[in-house]
């Protein structure tokens, strides 16, 4: 169970027992209470969730009335209704905003005296409520009964629409929003809605840049525990969750999930504008910039933009010059882990990719191009002059012809050129391979 959701349960529970406890008003003394008169001709019982009625001959008799007839306490701001006045004024603190129950530790303070024990225990470490089971302790018992659970497998909170059934309310009450779409949770800097207050939280650390959990290996830091955690297994080599087919083996969840879809093809998020489909909901997201051309992400040292995120990491190296994936038979380095895979094949002689029609075999997925050759396909096309390309590297150099755009530089003499492989030509020039004069 994640941190937060230990958090919103203990919230929860303890909203439950305080609904089932009677609340004392404090006075200026700590111990002392004043406690709630009763209604005339009415005592409330001991356990203060039933009312019983008093004839004039004192005897008590149980209200026979229904449980809305019981309500009788109405809050005059929101309507809502209660059983005794002592839940009445509980429940008025959440529109005054009082407060009135303070911790001695650190002055934080609190709407109800259960909310304020609660709290001590973080203080004093007191766990009183212990598993019969496992051993394990809470500070509430609303989470030992949360936690039994887990042991019995009970999940009394079902969904009405899907059936699909949950261990706590606050579970089935998240889930709901899934068939309603309600986004209660929004975004103060930026207006994005999200239907789980968490995700609001670690949403607002990208504004804040707030990265609260740190790597003691690295001192790299993360914005969640459970990145912290999958981030962790890099330096332990753990990967523990397996894949049951191929048994390939993953330091994250979600990265298994991804790779079981690989077998069974599953691609359940599709575009809405050209329809195709992807695994992955993260891959639908970087796509569907395709069609709006949108470049989120910035090169802050030369200006240029990135549809997608690892685009500018590589693209960083550019600038810094980083080669970090090295080959270890030649010691060459790369700024691409794939272009590692593809050169360690040039020792191996490994030629993976086959040409179904005239059978060349090529080290990469070039053998896709390749095949364009043999039907003649050409789908990258120039929106200036109409012609067509099989590679989309070719249509990027094609472009330059019209815009006289000139993206490679030499950084001995400045010189430009349209296309890389010009540059590197002009490069021998300055290293004396080729003898001729720089022009």
């Amino acid at each position: 169970m994640s941190f937060f959701n230990c958090f919103i349960s203990e919230q929860l529970e303890l909203k439950q027992e305080t609904e089932d406890t009677f609340l004392l008003t404090p006075s200026h003394k700590e111990n002392d209470h004043i406690e709630p008169e009763p209604m005339r001709g009415q005592i409330i019982s001991e356990d203060f969730n039933e009312t019983e009625n008093q004839d004039q001959e004192g005897n008590h008799q149980k209200d026979s009335g229904s449980k809305q007839d019981k309500k009788r306490f109405p809050c005059a701001t929101c309507g809502k209704s209660y059983i005794n006045k002592g839940h009445l004024t509980v429940h008025m603190r959440i529109h005054t905003g009082e407060r009135p129950f303070k911790c001695l530790s650190c002055e934080k303070t609190f709407t109800t005296k259960p909310f304020l024990e609660a709290h001590v225990r973080v203080h004093t470490g007191e766990k009183p409520f212990s598993c019969t089971i496992c051993g394990k302790s809470f500070t509430q018992k609303g989470n030992l009964t949360t936690h039994m659970r887990l042991h019995t497998d009970e999940r009394p909170f079902s969904c009405d629409t899907c059936e699909k059934t949950f261990k706590r309310k606050d579970s089935l009450n998240e889930h709901m929003r899934v068939h309603t779409g309600k986004k209660p949770f929004v975004c103060k800097t930026c207006g994005k809605h999200f239907n789980r207050q968490y995700l609001l939280m670690v949403h607002t650390r990208i504004h804040t840049g707030d990265k609260p959990f740190k790597c003691l290996s690295c001192g790299k830091r993360f914005t969640t525990k459970p990145v912290l955690d999958a981030h962790g297994r890099i330096h332990t080599g753990e990967k523990p969750f397996s894949c049951m087919i191929c048994d390939k083996n993953f330091t994250d969840k979600g990265h298994l999930t991804n790779h079981i879809k690989c077998h069974t093809d599953e691609r359940p998020f599709p575009c809405n504008t050209c329809l195709k489909t992807f695994r992955s909901k993260h891959s639908l997201k970087e796509h569907v910039r395709i069609h709006t051309g949108e470049k989120p992400f910035l090169c802050v040292t030369c200006g240029k933009r990135f549809n997608q995120k690892n685009q500018l990491k590589v693209h960083i190296r550019s600038h810094t010059g980083e080669k970090p994936f090295l080959c270890v038979t030649c010691g060459k380095g790369f700024n691409q882990k794939h272009q590692l895979v593809v050169h360690t094949r040039s020792h191996t002689g490994e030629k993976p990719f086959l040409c179904v029609i005239c059978g060349n075999a090529f080290s990469d997925g070039s053998s896709l191009k390749h095949v364009r050759i043999h039907t003649g396909e050409k789908p990258f096309t120039c929106m200036i002059c109409g012609k067509g390309f099989t590679q989309k590297g070719n249509l990027t150099s094609h472009m330059a012809h019209h815009t006289d755009e000139r993206p490679f530089s030499c950084n001995s003499c400045e010189k430009t050129f349209k296309r890389k492989d010009s540059l590197n030509k002009h490069m021998r020039v300055h290293t004396d391979e080729k003898p001729q004069e720089c022009t």
